[in-house]
């Protein structure tokens, strides 16, 4: 499975911003598929995260109620997870990674290691 997010970028708070995450690979269907951020001078923190099978998701009380996350599964090679955030804070702020793993959803919200990362995309929230 190879992973690039994109779709970062400067945004005014209160904004909105639609991140993508593109996951090529014929396994992607079964996958968790999250986002992480990591602003500067913190750790790396799970964001929120969709099942492989149901799609069931789960957010971070910071992201509840304002980011949406979303996926696209098909047949084909390549797929597509979503991260539509929006009342966006400069807290937001952060490099966003969109990083995929196999097994439970539940071991994503809990912190396991996830089996695939991608390159982060930046989002600054500043006016």
């Amino acid at each position: 499975v190879q992973l690039q997010a994109s779709g970062g970028g400067l945004v005014q708070p209160g904004g909105s911003l639609r991140l993508s995450c593109t996951a090529s690979g014929r396994t992607f269907s079964s996958y968790n598929m999250g986002w992480f951020r990591q602003a500067p001078g913190k750790g790396r923190e799970f964001v929120a995260v969709i099942s492989g099978s149901f799609g069931t998701t789960y957010y971070a009380d910071s992201a509840k109620g304002r980011f949406t996350i979303s996926r696209i599964s098909g047949d084909d090679a390549e797929n597509m997870v979503y991260l539509q955030m929006s009342s966006l804070k400069s807290d937001d702020t952060a490099v966003y990674y969109c990083a995929a793993r196999q097994g439970s959803v539940l071991e994503v919200v809990r912190g396991y290691t996830m089996d695939y990362w991608g390159k982060g995309t930046q989002v600054t929230v500043s006016s």
